[in-house]
């Protein structure tokens, strides 16, 4: 499929939705409040988005990046943690009030494809992307292809168990890698230390008012980039969960490249060199075998509006273009 296509992000607050041409560059976006608990007026946000996008542009296909599980035909939301989606056929529905084909795929795969397409793994067949937000989502691009399993949901790999009985995670099980490696564990570690070490955390507490439950994401990014001490050490601790699992993945999966995209890489090389440290040491066979790049991600939040809208272009096979696949 050839000519302009519309990517949808669709996640637990915002619907944002943006034309993309043939180049992966975004010429036109629009957002949305997500109506979370309701899942018509979900659809109906995500239409009238798309409708506002096709008014001004030739419109030849629409692709959707949802925050949940999406089966194998690409079709289905089968359980969205944050939406109310159970078994949601977004396919039909939308499809049906757009008159358009419509393509839905998870949202980290969306940002993987982007990111294999056009950002910082254009020059590689295998990577793997992790997106570390408020969890840790992922994609696979194997051999120029998205990686989905046999039922569709593979590389949800914020829910491989890290700590056998650990601290308790919104899926259901105990000791998930998102409970130690996310953005959520970083705003955690910061608060603790917030208010068991005042004079450690002091410049977080002055950012905050004082107030260790005020502490954010973004105020313990901005503390380390300036050198604070009790900000880098909460880096220091989930780059070391970040690189672990990423150590664990490339004994299963080899790939030749890890980028990492999601608001908590906002923190630059502050992430990315701990997590690098980490995932080198932990790495089976070190010193005996290649060893895998550790990147930013490059396209920012444009990345899952991006991956969605190439993923309708190229839904036939999902292969990047001129490959051998």
């Amino acid at each position: 499929m050839s000519g302009l296509t519309v990517g949808v992000d669709v996640g637990g607050t915002k619907i944002a939705a943006g034309v993309v041409d043939e180049a992966g560059k975004l010429i036109a976006s629009t957002r949305r409040e997500t109506p979370a608990t309701d899942t018509h007026m979900v659809l109906e946000a995500i239409a009238d988005g798309a409708r506002e996008l096709r008014a001004g542009h030739d419109i030849v296909g629409v692709g959707i990046g949802a925050a949940g599980f999406v089966d194998a035909g690409r079709a289905k939301v089968l359980f969205a943690p944050n939406l109310a989606w159970r078994d949601e056929d977004l396919r039909g529905e939308l499809s049906m009030a757009l008159d358009l084909p419509v393509v839905v795929e998870n949202d980290a795969n969306a940002v993987a494809w982007a990111e294999s397409r056009f950002g910082a793994g254009r020059d590689h067949d295998d990577l793997v992307a992790i997106t570390i937000g408020t969890g840790v989502g992922g994609g696979i691009v194997s051999n120029g292809r998205l990686l989905r399993g046999g039922f569709g949901v593979a590389a949800e790999i914020g829910h491989i168990t890290m700590v056998p009985y650990g601290r308790r995670c919104g899926c259901g099980l105990q000791g998930c890698w998102e409970q130690y490696g996310s953005g959520r564990a970083l705003v955690g570690e910061a608060r603790e230390i917030a208010r068991h070490s005042p004079a450690f955390a002091a410049g977080l507490l002055a950012a905050a008012g004082g107030d260790p439950e005020a502490i954010t994401g973004e105020m313990v990014t901005a503390a380390a980039q300036q050198g604070d001490v009790g900000a880098l050490h909460c880096f220091d601790e989930i780059g070391r969960w970040i690189g672990l699992g990423l150590a664990q993945l490339a004994a299963v999966l080899d790939p030749s490249l890890f980028v990492i995209g999601g608001g908590v890489s906002a923190a630059g090389e502050v992430l990315r060199g701990r997590v690098e440290e980490t995932f080198r040491a932990n790495l089976t066979g070190r010193g005996h075998r290649p060893v895998a790049e550790v990147r930013l991600a490059e396209l920012g939040w444009e990345s899952g509006m991006v991956g969605a809208a190439d993923l309708a272009r190229t839904s036939d096979d999902s292969a990047v273009p001129g490959s051998d696949q």
